[in-house]
């Protein structure tokens, strides 16, 4: 079975959808075609994603690639910017089925934009050792798979095969006899309900967590809070990614409007050759790593952090120079290459081929979350996974650039095989024009066997590995200054949980945290049809199992850094820290 199509399904079942972001866009496509009845709900707009802001790409050695380029290349480029805690066999998976998926989305009406002679235009960006980024509308290739996507959905929908419900926020998972068999959501202020023979969450992440993110504002942690109450393992939660280079409209030429989310510059800028300055013109990169602006994002992130610290500006900003781009590559290359950002930073009030735009990280990508077998099943029975929202071990503790859109296409594929029964019990390859690999050590059985750790009578959460008392730990009230709201939390998660971390600033930010809990009880479903009381519950939820994941682990890895890190054997980088709720709380 490939991407190609896939064959018809046996019989008759029904798949309901909770996301609309690639994953949940390809896969209810996919799911379709095969001859399921698919139900895809949308919390919002149909293009109300991450997916849809993405700029970067979408990374695959193609079956004619960059000169010198190869899957194996690809594979150890996943593999180093996971610091040696990917999955190796969910990360061979990815890299060597990503060209089927790129032949998927283009039979659902994709179009990559070409070079001259009309072959794929390939871009190069951090950390990849050869150009292999594929983009549609220059810098806005999220939006232009998106609507390709969202089009072959809305076509599928007038033909009966694809029930669209849109502006209906998934409140908590129907479970009987064990098994997920429905989604209980909101939708026109009302509670209603879809059954289904399994569920596939692909809800994305949640950068709302923090107070600077990329992430648009549907990103609240809904899915991962839904699984948790259902009963599923969570894994590699402190491991969330900060884009380096985010714009600081504050510090733009214009005042920035209220409320207005921050613009991310793409990766791909300073692949073309962008550098990053300080406030006195000091290109301060390479004293930090050798590959200087184009180090894996966890180490531009942590050094821009680190520089500020250093410049006694911690809160400040540092400037993105793409003038040496336009002087190398000549006049109007900025304006053709990514004309969405030059229209966004002139409106903002920067003019990027004369002066530098100011930058800062902010909130990016979650690597961690939903524990899945490679064909997208959790613990829980009908409880299915995909994309940002689940955790494959395909990430490992940092995420290489262009890599999370593909992770959607491929695990979601993975997952409607699985789903129709196409896929082993143990998650092992199927029936594909995909040629067989070596079969290497899988982490996703280890992890899923660990779920049954043992429980502190006391803690909600069963913490395999941890060092750290898991406690209930006690409420110091000069650490909680105002009563909780969603502000409150991305200020306390910036400043204690964010780029740098300390075992002190995230005991505090525990402490915090569990004197909001013992009020808002996020464990619990909201008993209110206010989607804003649910995304609140959700976010708290969300950051007080990254905060516990982050104590645990007292070393330095990828995107989780500790100015107070212990020095890490090997044995510890590879192990997962898995959380998931206590037995007698999943039992209906």
């Amino acid at each position: 079975m490939t991407a190609e199509r896939i064959p018809g399904a046996p019989a008759r079942r029904r798949l309901v959808v909770v996301g609309s972001g690639i994953a949940g866009l390809y896969s209810a496509l996919l799911a379709a075609e095969a001859g399921a009845e698919v139900v895809l709900l949308s919390k919002g707009a149909l293009a109300d994603s991450n997916t849809f802001f993405a700029q970067g790409g979408i990374s695959a050695v193609l079956d004619e690639p960059a000169p010198g380029d190869t899957v194996a290349a690809h594979i150890t480029d996943t593999l180093t910017a996971g610091a040696g805690h990917c999955d190796e066999e969910a990360v061979r998976v990815l890299c060597t089925e990503a060209r089927l998926d790129i032949r998927g989305l283009e039979r659902f009406g994709v179009r990559f934009d070409a070079d001259d002679d009309g072959d794929p235009a390939l871009g190069l960006e951090a950390a990849h050792s050869a150009p292999r980024i594929l983009h549609t509308g220059g810098d806005a290739t999220g939006a232009g798979v998106a609507n390709a996507l969202i089009l072959a959905v809305l076509d599928a929908q007038d033909a009966g095969k694809i029930q669209v419900l849109g502006h209906s926020q998934a409140t908590s998972l129907i479970r009987s006899e064990g098994r997920v068999t429905g989604v209980e959501f909101l939708r026109n202020g009302r509670l209603e309900s879809v059954v289904g023979d399994a569920v596939l969450l692909a809800t994305g992440g949640a950068g709302q967590l923090f107070a600077q993110t990329t992430n648009p504002s549907v990103a609240t942690a809904d899915g991962l809070a839904l699984a948790w109450r259902a009963g599923a393992e969570l894994a590699d939660l402190e491991f969330f990614q900060f884009h380096p280079t985010s714009m600081v409209l504050s510090a733009a030429g214009k005042p920035a409007p209220f409320g207005a989310d921050p613009l991310l510059i793409s990766e791909a800028v300073r692949g073309e050759g962008a550098i990053l300055v300080d406030a006195n013109g000091e290109r301060f990169m390479p004293r930090y790593h050798p590959d200087a602006e184009l180090a894996p994002r966890d180490v531009v992130s942590r050094s821009i952090a680190l520089h500020l610290a250093s410049l006694g500006d911690p809160n400040g900003h540092v400037f993105l120079d793409a003038r040496t781009v336009e002087a190398i590559k000549g006049k109007g290359f900025l304006e053709k290459r990514f004309p969405t950002l030059s229209a966004r930073t002139r409106e903002a009030g920067v003019d990027w081929t004369l002066e530098p735009v100011p930058v800062a990280p902010a909130a990016h990508y979650w690597m961690g979350g939903v524990v899945t077998d490679l064909h997208g099943r959790t613990c829980v029975p009908g409880l299915l996974a995909a994309g940002e929202v689940a955790c494959t071990g395909v990430q490992g503790a940092n995420r290489l650039a262009s890599n999370s859109l593909l992770e959607g296409l491929v695990f979601g594929r993975r997952a409607v095989e699985g789903f129709l029964g196409w896929a082993p019990p143990n998650g092992g390859g199927t029936d594909s024009l995909v040629p067989s690999a070596p079969a290497l050590r899988s982490l996703a059985g280890e992890r899923l066997a660990s779920s049954e750790a043992g429980v502190d009578l006391h803690a909600t959460t069963a913490l395999s590995g941890t060092t750290e008392p898991t406690g209930a730990l006690v409420w110091q009230p000069e650490l909680v200054p105002e009563p909780f709201s969603r502000a409150a939390l991305r200020r306390l998660m910036t400043a204690k949980a964010g780029v740098l971390r300390t075992g002190g600033l995230l005991r505090e930010a525990a402490e915090a945290l569990n004197a909001w809990a013992d009020v808002v009880l996020p464990e619990n479903v909201p008993d209110s049809v206010d989607s804003v009381v649910h995304e609140d519950a959700n976010l708290l939820l969300a950051a007080q199992l990254l905060v516990r994941a982050a104590g645990a682990r007292r070393g330095s890895l990828g995107a989780h850094y500790r100015s107070d890190a212990v020095e890490t054997p090997r044995e510890e980088i590879v192990q997962r820290y898995t959380i998931r709720r206590k037995a007698s709380l999943v039992n209906d």
